[in-house]
C-alpha cells in the first residue's frame, strides 16, 4: 500500500465510488459479499488498492496545504516543479494561533517585529504525491490557497 487505507467513513462517504471500483474488476455484489465473508485477505487488498486510487487523485489536484501549530503556520504552494513555502513564526509564546485569540493577534499585528516571514522552495523527491501525502500526515490540510496567497502579496509588498 503506496498511501494509506480510508477510514470506514471515508469508505461510505465514497460507497458509489467503490462500487463502480469493483465494478470495474467486474466483482458483483454477490460476490463482493461472498469475498468479504470468505476470503477477507483479498476484500482488505481491494479497499487498500481503491485507498490507494483516491489518494492518487487526491493529490494529484492538490495545489496548496496548510499546516498550523501554535505559534508557526506554514503554507505550501504545491507547484509542478517543487513545493514554495510561505512560513510565519510568532517569536511570542503568548500567543497560539490555533486559537481564535492568537489568529487575530496575528491579523492585527502582521508587522510587528515578534512576526517573522520565510520563504522558501524546495524540490519534490522521486514521487510529488508522496511528498504531499507526508505532509498530511504531519497535519496539513489541503486548501484553496486563500491564505498563501494573502501572505505571498502581503510578502511582495513589504519587498
Amino acid at each position: 500500500m503506496k498511501y494509506q487505507r480510508l477510514s470506514k467513513e471515508q469508505l461510505e462517504e465514497l460507497h458509489v465510488e467503490f462500487i463502480n471500483f469493483l465494478a470495474t474488476q467486474s466483482i458483483t455484489a454477490e460476490e463482493w459479499g461472498d469475498i468479504k465473508a470468505n476470503k477477507p485477505e483479498v476484500a482488505e487488498e481491494e479497499i487498500d488498492i481503491f485507498s490507494d486510487l483516491v489518494w492518487e487523485k487526491v493529490l494529484t489536484g492538490a495545489q496548496y496545504l496548510e499546516h498550523f501549530s501554535k505559534n508557526q503556520i506554514h503554507l505550501f504552494e504545491l507547484q509542478e516543479e517543487h513545493m514554495r513555502l510561505i512560513a510565519i513564526k510568532i517569536n511570542n509564546d503568548a500567543i497560539d494561533v490555533t486559537t481564535p485569540e492568537g489568529y487575530n493577534w496575528l491579523r492585527e499585528n502582521l508587522l510587528n517585529d515578534e512576526v517573522v516571514f520565510y520563504n522558501a522552495t524546495k524540490a519534490y523527491g522521486d514521487d510529488h504525491n508522496v511528498d504531499k501525502f507526508k505532509l498530511i500526515q504531519q497535519g496539513s490540510a489541503i486548501t484553496k490557497g486563500e491564505l498563501f496567497h494573502f501572505f505571498k502579496q502581503l510578502i511582495e509588498a513589504q519587498g
